[in-house]
C-alpha cells in the first residue's frame, strides 16, 4: 500500500546512506523511501541502486545533476509523492541527526491524532540538541525566536527539517511558488501551512548532530533566512490563503 513516503535529499552521504536506508526499512510501519541525490561525486546514488533489489517497491531513487538546493529537492519529492498517491509525506535528513524511530511518532500525530503537519521539534520541551557547539545552539534557538516574532507562528522550532505532511497540505500549498532553496525553505513551508489554517503539532525529539560526513550549513543559509523571513511576511499581506 502506498501510504507513507519518507523523502531524504542527499549530497555526498556515502558514509550514512546504507545505514539510514536499512534503519527505515526495519521499522514496523511499512514506510516507502525516496532518495533524491544531487549528483553526489562520492557515489551515494550507486549505493542506493545496489540496495534497491533488496527492497522492491519500497526504495526509490531520483537523481539530479548538481547541487540544486535543499528546497528544490524536497519540492521534487513532494511532487513525486502527490503523483504517486501517498497520503503521508515525510522530510528527514540522511545523517541520523533525525532518529528514524521518531518517524512512527510523527506518523501517529497525523494518522491517529488528526494533525495536518507534525514537526519533530528540538525546542518544544527545552533544548534537546546533542553534539552541537553552544554558538550553534544559540544561533538556532534565536533564529526560531526571530521567526516567531516576525511571522506570529506559535511554533517553537520554526527551522526544523524533520516533518510529516498530510497530502492535502502539499496539494493546497502552491509548490511552484515556493521561493527559498536553503534552510529558509523549512520556515516558508511551516508559514504557509500555518497561514492556510492547517492543524500543526510539535512532537518533541532529540536532535543529534552528524558523526559522519560533512555538514551542509553555511553563512549564506542564515542570511537567506534572516532577510527572507521579512520578505515572506510582507508578501503574505498581498496573498489570499483560501482553501478550496
Amino acid at each position: 500500500m502506498k501510504e507513507s513516503l519518507v523523502i531524504v535529499p542527499t549530497y555526498n552521504e556515502r558514509e550514512n546512506i546504507e545505514a539510514i536506508i536499512r534503519k527505515v526499512m526495519s521499522l514496523e510501519h511499512p514506510f516507502h523511501l525516496l532518495i533524491i541525490d544531487d549528483g553526489s561525486p562520492d557515489g551515494t546514488a550507486n549505493i542506493v541502486r545496489e540496495l534497491q533489489p533488496e527492497y522492491p517497491d519500497r526504495l526509490y531513487l531520483e537523481t539530479r545533476k548538481g547541487k540544486l538546493g535543499l528546497g528544490t529537492a524536497y519540492i521534487h519529492g513532494f511532487k513525486y509523492a502527490l503523483r504517486n498517491g501517498y497520503e503521508y509525506i515525510f522530510e528527514m535528513d540522511a545523517d541520523f541527526s533525525h532518529n528514524p524511530d521518531d518517524l512512527i511518532r510523527l506518523y501517529e500525530a497525523c494518522a491517529v491524532d488528526g494533525y495536518d503537519m507534525a514537526i519533530g521539534s528540538r525546542y518544544i520541551q527545552g533544548v534537546n540538541v546533542v553534539n552541537w557547539p553552544m554558538n550553534r545552539v544559540l544561533m538556532s534557538w534565536f533564529a526560531s525566536w526571530y521567526v516567531r516574532l516576525i511571522t506570529g507562528m506559535p511554533i517553537a522550532d520554526t527551522t526544523a527539517g524533520f516533518k510529516c505532511y498530510r497530502r492535502k497540505v502539499l496539494k493546497t500549498i502552491q509548490l511552484n511558488k515556493i521561493r527559498f532553496v536553503g534552510y529558509a525553505f523549512q520556515i516558508e513551508m511551516k508559514f504557509l501551512t500555518y497561514k492556510y489554517g492547517f492543524k500543526i503539532k510539535e512532537v518533541p525529539i532529540i536532535f543529534t548532530d552528524r558523526t559522519k560526513g560533512q555538514s551542509k550549513m553555511s553563512s549564506g543559509i542564515f542570511k537567506e533566512a534572516v532577510l527572507g523571513v521579512l520578505k515572506m511576511k510582507v508578501n503574505s499581506f498581498f496573498r489570499h490563503f483560501d482553501r478550496y
